[in-house]
């Protein structure tokens, strides 16, 4: 008899778990996604195309989390399976208490189920929080891979939240790829760097299979897969070097995070960035977590220096500071680069722009309070982005600092001096990523230059 199923997720590993475990899975009936963390995007339906005809020819319904318990009756679900990231342990069990008390059974699929195997050598990144450096570091690995004549295709964790027939597979090689796929702020985001370095295409979308042999057929050639993880997720696909990045600014993140402890336990090499930034304290801190639970990785102390285009505009002025928005909401970091230019610099202050925020945006602050004081850059649609446009014209202040990966000048117009601010990965002494990009290349044999072979 076939079991009803719930998919618990946020538009990402929901539709992942979905795809490799359940998609014609004739022993299960998929009734429902529910959504959470990402804004609007309940109310869509999972399309037949994606789902399977066969099984799902009216798709699959998305509804609002909060429906969960009225859905598991009315849907006589059998099972429930969590599929987001970056979830705190009691928030977790909290779900799992709603589920168990409505009478379904709570299930967490790992990553025999859902790791899907490459043809090409595949380094992953992932991480214990968001915000902890995943992107800069991704960057960083290309970097040293490029140098090695190999040619790098990086994939992006999914961040669906359009047309999601139309986002199947993306492949992003310029700017213009960007607009042609109405790629949302948080996808440029995270795309925009890999395209404008010159180094690597992305790809992303909903079907990572899919994605997965068109990434290793890539035009421009394919020696090495990156995955470039989201959020504190596990990869999708099967590493052959999985590396994780650990935040001492969120100390004790790696074991009390869902799945970031799953990362810090399965990686090989863990970074500890921000070591900059970050006091000796929680630096100990994190190191003494990773040595319990996973005593074998190689640990990289790294910084995040920043590189800041027009400093002298802010030495004693008002200035607003806008930050990645997820790194801000449920990453829950108070800082981000752009703050710690402007304190950096001198500013005189750091206007709140609270009390100005309209829309989209008040509605962001009121979902999260403890946001500091600092202008989170949601876009994750048209409304968003004008609601953003508004609030920083709204706020008086003297400059805009930009602490986001992308020039928001090219997305919304800013009527005031606008100054950006970037960071990338630096290690810091023994061992290096150099020396682990090097024993990859080997271990693979995939290149010559520079090879210990």
């Amino acid at each position: 008899m076939k079991k009803n199923v719930i998919i618990i997720g946020a538009a990402g590993r929901d539709f992942h778990n979905f795809n490799t475990y359940y998609r014609g899975n004739a022993n299960y009936n998929v009734v429902a996604f529910t959504a959470a963390q990402i804004p609007d995007i309940d109310g869509r339906k999972y399309p037949k195309e994606l789902a399977g005809e066969d099984l799902y020819p009216a798709g699959i319904p998305i509804y609002a989390e909060s429906d969960l318990p009225k859905l598991i009756k009315e849907l006589n679900a059998d099972d429930c399976v969590f599929s987001y990231s970056d979830v705190p342990y009691q928030r977790v069990m909290n779900v799992s208490a709603i589920v168990n008390a409505a009478g379904s059974n709570f299930v967490l699929m790992g990553p025999k189920e859902t790791m899907i195997k490459s043809t090409k050598p595949v380094v992953a990144i992932g991480a214990t929080r968001t915000g902890c450096g995943k992107s800069q570091t991704s960057r960083r690995v290309i970097e040293l891979l490029v140098e090695r004549g190999l040619k790098v295709v990086a994939v992006r964790h999914p961040m669906p939240y359009g047309d999601l027939n139309a986002q199947k597979v993306q492949r992003f090689a310029t700017v213009e790829d960007l607009k042609k796929h109405k790629c949302t702020i948080e996808e440029m985001e995270e795309y925009e760097p890999h395209v404008v370095s010159g180094r690597n295409v992305i790809y992303a979308g909903v079907d990572y299979e899919a994605i997965l042999r068109a990434a290793e057929q890539d035009p421009d050639g394919c020696d090495v897969i990156l995955w470039d993880g989201g959020n504190n997720d596990f990869s999708f696909y099967k590493p052959d070097l999985f590396i994780g990045v650990a935040d001492p600014h969120r100390p004790g993140a790696e074991v009390s995070y869902y799945p970031g402890e799953v990362v810090a336990r399965m990686a090989d090499v863990i970074v500890i960035n921000k070591i900059d930034s970050a006091s000796l304290e929680n630096i100990q801190k994190v190191r003494e977590n990773i040595a319990q639970i996973n005593p074998n990785a190689i640990v990289v102390d790294a910084a995040s220096p920043l590189t800041i285009d027009k400093p002298e505009l802010i030495r004693g002025k008002r200035v607003l500071v806008v930050e990645d928005g997820p790194t801000l909401t449920h990453g829950e970091m108070k800082i981000g680069a752009g703050v710690v230019a402007a304190l950096k610099f001198g500013a005189a202050e750091l206007v709140d722009p609270r009390q100005y925020a309209v829309g989209k945006l008040a509605e962001t602050f009121k979902i999260y309070p403890n946001i500091g004081t600092l202008l989170p850059a949601m876009g994750y649609g048209d409304e968003q982005v004008k609601d953003l446009e508004r609030t920083i014209e709204n706020t008086p202040c003297d400059v805009v600092v930009i602490g986001t990966p992308i020039d928001l000048n090219r997305i919304i117009k800013i009527n005031k001096p606008t100054v950006r601010v970037g960071y990338e990965l630096q290690e810091i002494g023994k061992p290096s990523l150099d020396e682990i990009i090097d024993d990859f290349v080997c271990k693979n044999k995939i290149g010559k230059k520079n090879c210990c072979c």
